[in-house]
């Protein structure tokens, strides 16, 4: 086998969970969580202990699996279900989400989201619909009105043309099952606080602040342990992959507001780790977020380079050029539409309706 076809070794993110609980921080207890989702073996829930009790970040996803496996992680550390005090859940995806809801419900605990969570299963679904529409922080990216998804974004042809997309079928096995009464113990109750940039949370003994970071989901927070040193940085910045940036339902310019959370977590003071929810811990926050950048500023590039070579095209066909072919699909499709409306916008790209899909000619590399 030549050196160039060896299979490349597991990203960070993709270990399978261990089983320890580690110190990654003072009063902070990293707890990995198994999950099954492509690119993905864990999610780490942080348990943050005080006086009070405890407070956990991203409960991971939704099922009995999960369910015994954070009750163990929170045994082995000496707490309960009962001690917990505070949910907190970084952003609308069901491993982050998913046993938040029980959790919240069976400590008594109050659940904290941003205030433009949402849930996108259809009418009736979404327990802070309301919220999503408070503008009362200036300091939050992308919630002009016009940002703002209205109604369920998947159950529309997709704003590229072509079928109607989906969330990939495990996302959708995960909602229907979060519906029913089977697993209705793990549905998302409504949030006891909505959070904006800037508000404070006492986790650990300590003031630590929300920094509103949208991109990859338009209510996406990290939280920010200056005392410490901490960034809890959600999927916004992972150690070696990057957050897949959707083009549906993540308003208006998704990747305008994902280069401006990257500026903004950049140049937060007094971060010494980045504490992600998938890999492991790492250091100089802004370096990775300048390579991050760096990628999604070298797709735009190579979007003007297909352009070029072939002329106008579609969002599957530049995305064909764009992803490997193991890659092609919805989620591939969704990010590419992203970037190129993120040319249009920028008057680096023209979009051309025409009677069945539209294209894009993109100006320049």
């Amino acid at each position: 086998m030549a050196t160039d076809e060896l299979p490349r070794p597991p990203k960070q993110e993709q270990l399978p969970a261990e089983a320890e609980v580690t110190e990654v921080g003072p009063n902070v207890l990293r707890m990995q969580l198994p999950i099954a989702m492509p690119g993905l073996g864990h999610v780490n829930a942080y348990a943050f202990v005080d006086d009070r009790g405890v407070a956990v970040l991203d409960a991971g996803l939704p099922g009995p699996n999960t369910w015994r496996t954070l009750v163990a992680r929170l045994r082995s550390a000496g707490l309960r279900v009962r001690d917990v005090h505070t949910v907190l859940v970084t952003h609308s995806h069901p491993d982050h989400f998913g046993c938040a809801g029980r959790l919240a419900t069976e400590a008594r605990a109050d659940l904290v989201t941003h205030a433009a969570f949402r849930l996108f299963w259809g009418p009736g679904q979404d327990p802070c619909t309301d919220a999503a529409h408070d503008h009362t922080n200036d300091h939050d990216l992308g919630l002009d009105a016009e940002d703002l998804p209205t109604g369920n974004a998947w159950l529309e042809p997709p704003p590229w043309g072509g079928e109607r997309s989906q969330p990939p079928l495990s996302r959708r096995l995960m909602y229907k099952a979060m519906r029913s009464r089977l697993l209705g113990n793990y549905r998302l109750p409504p949030a006891t606080r909505h959070v904006h940039h800037g508000d404070v949370v006492r986790l650990a003994g300590r003031d630590m602040f929300v920094v509103h970071t949208p991109g990859h989901t338009l209510d996406h927070v990290c939280i920010h342990d200056p005392e410490a040193g901490l960034a809890f940085t959600g999927d916004h910045l992972l150690p070696t992959i990057t957050p897949h940036i959707s083009g549906i339902a993540a308003g208006r310019d998704p990747l305008r507001n994902f280069f401006a959370s990257l500026d903004r977590v950049a140049h937060l003071e007094a971060v010494n780790t980045a504490l992600p929810a998938h890999g492991h811990p790492f250091g100089d926050v802004a370096a990775r977020a300048a390579a991050i950048r760096d990628h999604h500023e070298g797709r735009l590039r190579k979007l003007g380079e297909i352009c070029a070579a072939v002329g106008p095209a579609t969002v599957r066909e530049y995305s064909h050029q764009l992803f490997r072919a193991a890659r092609w699909g919805p989620m591939a499709e969704s990010e590419t539409y992203a970037h190129l409306e993120h040319l249009r916008l920028a008057g680096r790209a023209e979009r051309h309706d025409g009677e069945e899909v539209p294209v894009y000619s993109v100006n320049g590399p």
